[in-house]
């Protein structure tokens, strides 16, 4: 089955179905990059506190309390299944670029290890292994270089497919 390229040759109907699926899911996926900037959580420091709590610290502008078990379960369990469909839908549409294997291998692959590591890695953080702060940093930088990268394949490929013919 010959897959790499075949996007291109959908109907404009369907690219465009599927333009318009990936900019929606985009509009979410940064949506709640927001929300994680709106709670601090962008530093290793603040990531620690918001799942940790700053109790201990009197100055704090935002008093913020350590997280409970169901809460984190939660916030654990949502977030792995949502994020596994996302990066499952996106990348199947990456699969059917016109693009090097390797690339698409990485783009495909990569975000569902930075979804366990980002999430998993919230959750031992919160379990008292702090040093798991920065392995959320990376990971969650890393997740997010990759769907930008594969909605941008995606989406690029929808818009000008003429430019892809051999």
């Amino acid at each position: 089955m010959t897959y790499n390229g075949l996007l291109a040759t959908f109907p404009k109907e369907i690219r465009l179905f599927i333009a318009t699926f990936v900019v929606i899911l985009s509009i979410g996926y940064f949506t709640g990059l927001l929300f994680i900037k709106h709670t601090e959580a962008t530093s290793p420091d603040g990531i620690e506190e918001n799942y940790l709590g700053n109790e201990e610290d009197e100055e704090a502008a935002v008093m913020k309390f350590k997280k409970g078990d169901r809460e984190m379960l939660t916030t654990v369990h949502t977030h792995i299944l949502s994020m596994s469909f996302i990066f499952f839908l996106l990348g199947a549409l990456v699969w059917m670029t016109h693009a090097p294997k390797k690339w698409k291998l990485f783009l495909t692959i990569e975000p569902f290890l930075s979804v366990i590591l980002t999430f998993g890695g919230i959750y031992l953080m919160w379990s008292g292994i702090g040093w798991f702060k920065y392995v959320v940093i990376v990971s969650g930088i890393l997740m997010t270089v990759c769907f930008t990268g594969a909605a941008s394949l995606v989406l690029w490929q929808c818009i000008s497919p003429a430019r892809l013919k051999d």
